[in-house]
């Protein structure tokens, strides 16, 4: 589903989706398991989730940024999203979780923020691809 990029000072990913929305939604995926173990994560609660920005590229980034945030203020661990409408400039959508628990989703790197460097949102012909670097 995603693959991880090395770099310098931080680390990134590169993910895939057939859809603009899977593409987001495979991205707050991808984000949760560099900074933990998501594997063993239930779908107790529904999270709503909203995010805009100016373009595609700020709206990832935004959006990324929306799911760090659940991870480390209220402490929530997503293991399912569906994205209910996005455009050029808004991401709403439904995410499930549980509250983080470290012994069921032990930590990996403490990832402190999105960042646009090198940020690449494309559209192919096997549909969305994205390159996101966080910093750590």
């Amino acid at each position: 589903m995603f693959d991880l990029l090395e770099h310098a000072a931080d680390t990134g990913f590169r993910v895939r989706g057939s859809t603009k929305a899977e593409l987001f939604a495979n991205a707050a995926l991808a984000l949760q398991a560099v900074a933990l173990d998501p594997s063993d994560v239930r779908p107790l609660q529904a999270f709503p989730l909203a995010v805009t920005g100016e373009d595609d590229a700020s709206l990832l980034v935004n959006w990324l940024s929306e799911v760090l945030y659940h991870l480390d203020g209220p402490r929530v661990v997503f293991c399912r999203f569906h994205i209910d409408e996005i455009t050029s400039t808004l991401v709403r959508a439904q995410a499930w979780g549980e509250p983080r628990d470290p012994a069921r989703h032990p930590a990996r790197l403490v990832v402190k923020g999105v960042t646009y460097h090198q940020i690449k949102i494309e559209k192919d012909a096997q549909g969305w691809r994205a390159e996101v670097f966080l910093d750590i």
